[in-house]
Formats: structure tokens, C-alpha cells, sequence
């Protein structure tokens, strides 16, 4: 990785001279985009920058200060209406690395020494027209833990995004790979097929795990990544990155723990300062909020202080993954919150599903539906102003795909049944409207309930049940989905087959249809 830091050095320039207990720079308008200060090219006021503690702003000449220490990232918050650049994986080069001495001697390399700090450590900007309309990809957990999983996220997830357009930028939400870090430069490559720049956050799965302090935990990341807590802008959207894994566990100093040190809410907290108020603030994390099962894998007041520092931010978002599921949470004041309107909190499904698991498709790559039955895919995040809507896209499915309905394939005309028809929405919540019909009968309300999903329930059981063994490898067992609805199945119409029709509309007004039928038979005495 020393390579890559001395080319963030030569591009970053010495342009003028800081104290010895400062690092000092002067962020420029990048005119001809060549990575140097050039004559006629100006400082940019008013940018902030950060040491993942400090936040400071550029003063009219474009230079800034900010206290120096012997393990520190100089960061940029790029501003709306400029773009960094990136390297030839895609990576934003936002970040220098000051670490003299380079990381401690570890299991997985961290970052080489880096040497005597520059006299300016300088960031260039390139002017870039950016629209307030736009939409970023979101990846959750790739985890691969091996080359053969790597090729499985390349082949069923990058391969069908490659080259896609009108996509600024997208972002990975932690769990980049499965704990061996030497899969840090396969995953680089794979997600470089995507084309576009490619922003990551840190996992559980991506620290340093022969570590003593948490400060630690992410020398690894740091030297293929940078910084693990950055920020940056685009249109009217504050997108804060946050490492949220505590480790080891400061409770007993094993595991881990969702939550934050200190020196992270200061950053939060100056880093807040310079938003807008009426900007959207997304937060990313790799460890939800949320706390499922009432489980504790969140310090309760981390939250209850992230939602302090939010409290005059009328439009905010945050993003996990982490949980293999698909999940949308709202807290209110009862859960801490302190505005009138909820947080929404959403745990994306994942790329990889269920651990690369579940029988094997066509092209010979695991199926891999999570355990409440969504199945893999990846988000797009779409915004206009600080509004924003999510759509998730099933890999290798049409975009439309939202639904998977489960119905009985033939009942006994005239008598009653438990059987039911049971539909999982997989961007559904509680309170949304889920309706049915059956041939063009009247719309019917469909029954919320948190159970397991029959379609997934049978998916997993087929391999308990066959008597051959099958390619891939067997499905986690289900739990219960927090997207499922249950509609009565008529018996009392003609024999033969009918229609089902379900509409759905999401906590955005986007209203999905999805369809199935099912066949009446007499019964047989």
C-alpha cells in the first residue's frame, strides 16, 4: 500500500509551510484536473476538513489548520458542486494518511509508514455540475469469505450493475469481506467493475481482530480505504460514513458492540456545525440501530446521543446492513427521538443474501434469499432536494419484482381451509397497504403478521427432505419477517383456475403489483 500513499502525496503538492504542531494545506479549484496547484488556479473558501476529530473551514484563500498527531487522516468534506479524484479502482481520494511510524505489527498489514508530514497537505477539487435529482447505489455486506464468494458478488451482483449510468457514486455498508483482509484487494476489483466511484464503510467482518484498542481495530481498512468516519456532500444531501463496531466489546473485551468512542461524536458534532439545517443528512453504518429480538447489540446511549446531536435536522436517513435482512425501522419519542416526525432507520438487504447459501442458479451462483425471505439484492437511493425514496432491486430479477406471493396451488371446492395466501413485500412495513383480489373481484385487506415466510420455509426444508444431496449449500433456518401479509383463499367459486392480484403501496406512495393464481377441484371422498 506504500504505493498508493506516496501517489497521494505527489497529488496532494507542497505548497507552504505549517507548524510543527499543525497540519496546514489550501484546498484549490482543480481546473485543469492534473492533482496540482497551478498558477491561476484559486483556493476554495469555506470547505470543511477534518482529522476525525476537529472539523475546521478553509478561509478565503482556501487554506485551513488543523491539530496534528502521530495516527491521524486528513480528510476533505467535498462540498456540493465539486468531485474528488479518483484512483484507477475507483476509490475517491478524499484523505491523506499521516502515520510516521506506520501501524503496528498485525496479523493483516496496515498502513506503511508514511514518513516527515508535508509542509501542505493540499486537496484538489474539480468543479463538477451536480444536480439535486440523483440517485446512489447501495451495496450491504458482500462478505465473501473466500475468492470462489468473491467471484460468486462479481459475477451475480457487479456483473449486472457494470457500466451502469446516471449513478454518481455508491457506497458498500460494511462487512466488505468475511474476516481474511487479504480479500480486501479481490473485493476492490470486483466493485472497480461498476465504473463509477465506489465509497466503503468498516464491518465487524473487516477489523483487525489481534488488536487491543479500538482505535486499532481498522489499520487494515485504513491502508486499502482511508479513513473509516469521512463525510462529504452531493446537492442538498450530508452523507455522514461512520464506523459504529466497538471492539473489542468494552463491557468484557470480547466481541463487539454497535456504538461510538468519543472522539467519533466530536467528529459528528463539528462535522454538523457546517450543514445546512434544511440539507438532508444521511448516516451510514455497518451495525443497525435497532436493536431486533430486543437483543442488546446497540449501546443504548450512543443512540439516545446520535439522536441529541440530529435534533434541529428536520430530514434525516440513516443506513445499515449487517443483519441479513431487510428491515425499515422508525423511532420516535418514545425510542429517543426528538422531533415530531419519526427517524426512519433502514437496514438494507444484503449482496451476498443469506452467506452465499441455497441452491444454485443457472449460472451456477447461490440463490442466497435471506432468512425472511427477501432475496439478495442491492438499493438505490434516489433524491430530489433533501427528499429522498429508496427502490430495492432483486439480483437477476426485473426492477418490478417487489413481491413474492405464496399460494396454494389446488384447494377443495366448497370447504374451508387454513391454507392462506401470504405475500412478502420486500420494502414493506407495518402499515403499509396491501391488497388483494381475486379475478377481477373486489380489492380486498390483506392481514399484517410477523411469521414465517412459507415460501422461504419450503425453500430451506426441500434440502432436509430430499434424499439426494443438491449443488450448494443448505439455508440458514428461517425467522420471522417483518414484511409479510395474509389475505383468506376463496373455496366457493368455480372449479378450475383462478386469478390472484395483489397491489401494494409503500411508505413512499409507489404502488407494486404482483400476481399468482391457484385452482379449485371437487374433493375427493
Amino acid at each position: 500500500m506504500i504505493k498508493f500513499i506516496i501517489t497521494g502525496i505527489c497529488l496532494l503538492g507542497i505548497f507552504s509551510v505549517s507548524a510543527q504542531d499543525l497540519a496546514a494545506g489550501t484546498v484549490f479549484e482543480d481546473i485543469n484536473q492534473n492533482g496540482k496547484m497551478d498558477s491561476g488556479e484559486k483556493g476554495i473558501e469555506k470547505v470543511a476538513l477534518t482529522n476525525g476529530r476537529e472539523v475546521t473551514l478553509t478561509n478565503s484563500k482556501g487554506k485551513y489548520e488543523l491539530p496534528l498527531s502521530k495516527d491521524m487522516i486528513i480528510s476533505v468534506i467535498k462540498p456540493s458542486g465539486y468531485r474528488v479524484a479518483k484512483n484507477a479502482d475507483n476509490l475517491p481520494q478524499f484523505f491523506y494518511i499521516h502515520k510516521p511510524e506506520g501501524s503496528p505489527n498485525l496479523e493483516f498489514p496496515g498502513v506503511e509508514p508514511t514518513g516527515k508530514l508535508p509542509k501542505s497537505i493540499d486537496f484538489a477539487l474539480i468543479p463538477s455540475d451536480e444536480k439535486e435529482d440523483f440517485t446512489s447505489l447501495v451495496f450491504g455486506d458482500p462478505q465473501p469469505y473466500s475468492q470462489q464468494e468473491v467471484d460468486y458478488f462479481a459475477d451475480g451482483i457487479v456483473a449486472e450493475v457494470e457500466g451502469i449510468e446516471n449513478v454518481p457514486f455508491g457506497l458498500s455498508l460494511g462487512d466488505l469481506v468475511g474476516n481474511d483482509l487479504d480479500l480486501f484487494n479481490p473485493y476492490i476489483k470486483a466493485v472497480k467493475q461498476v465504473g463509477i466511484p465506489w465509497y466503503n464503510l468498516l464491518g465487524n467482518h473487516d477489523i483487525n481482530f489481534d488488536v487491543e484498542s479500538d482505535t486499532l481495530s481498522d489499520e487494515t481498512y485504513e491502508a486499502h480505504f482511508g479513513p473509516a468516519n469521512y463525510a462529504f456532500n452531493y446537492g442538498k444531501v450530508h452523507f455522514l460514513v461512520l464506523d459504529d463496531v466497538l471492539y473489542p466489546d468494552p463491557r468484557d473485551g470480547k466481541g463487539y458492540w454497535g456504538g461510538f468512542r468519543e472522539d467519533q461524536f466530536q467528529f459528528i458534532e463539528n462535522d454538523l456545525k457546517h450543514v445546512p439545517k434544511d440539507h438532508l443528512v444521511v448516516l451510514a453504518m455497518h451495525i443497525p440501530l435497532s436493536e431486533p429480538d430486543g437483543v442488546d447489540t446497540f449501546r443504548d446511549e450512543d443512540r439516545e446521543r446520535l439522536f441529541e446531536l440530529l435534533k434541529d435536522f428536520p430530514n434525516t436517513l440513516s443506513l445499515s446492513a449487517h443483519t441479513h435482512i431487510q428491515r425499515q425501522d422508525f423511532f420516535g419519542k418514545e425510542e429517543g427521538w426528538m422531533q415530531a416526525e419519526p427517524h426512519h432507520h433502514y437496514n438494507v438487504g444484503t449482496t451476498s443474501g443469506d452467506w452465499y447459501t441455497g441452491k444454485l442458479d443457472e449460472n451456477n451462483i447461490p440463490i442466497s434469499t435471506m432468512r425472511d425471505g427477501t432475496p439478495k439484492g442491492y438499493a438505490f437511493l434516489n433524491f430530489n432536494g433533501n427528499e429522498y425514496n429508496i427502490d430495492y432491486k432483486v439480483a437477476g430479477k426485473p426492477a418490478n419484482y417487489q413481491m413474492e406471493v405464496f399460494a396454494p396451488k389446488v384447494v377443495a371446492k366448497g370447504r374451508r381451509t387454513k391454507a392462506g395466501i401470504f405475500v412478502n413485500f420486500f420494502m414493506g412495513t407495518e402499515g403499509d397497504k396491501v391488497l388483494y383480489r381475486i379475478d377481477n373481484g373486489e380489492w380486498k385487506d390483506m392481514q399484517y403478521m410477523e411469521e414465517y415466510d412459507p415460501s422461504y420455509v419450503e425453500m430451506v426444508y426441500e434440502w432436509d427432505l430430499t434424499e439426494e444431496l443438491m449443488p450448494g449449500r443448505r439455508s440458514s433456518n428461517p425467522i420471522k419477517s417483518e414484511h409479510l401479509w395474509r389475505g383468506n383463499i376463496p373455496t366457493d367459486l368455480e372449479t378450475g383456475k383462478h386469478t390472484i392480484e395483489i397491489k401494494a403501496t409503500d411508505m413512499f406512495g409507489k404502488v407494486h403489483m404482483a400476481s399468482d393464481s391457484y385452482r379449485i377441484a371437487k374433493p375427493i371422498k
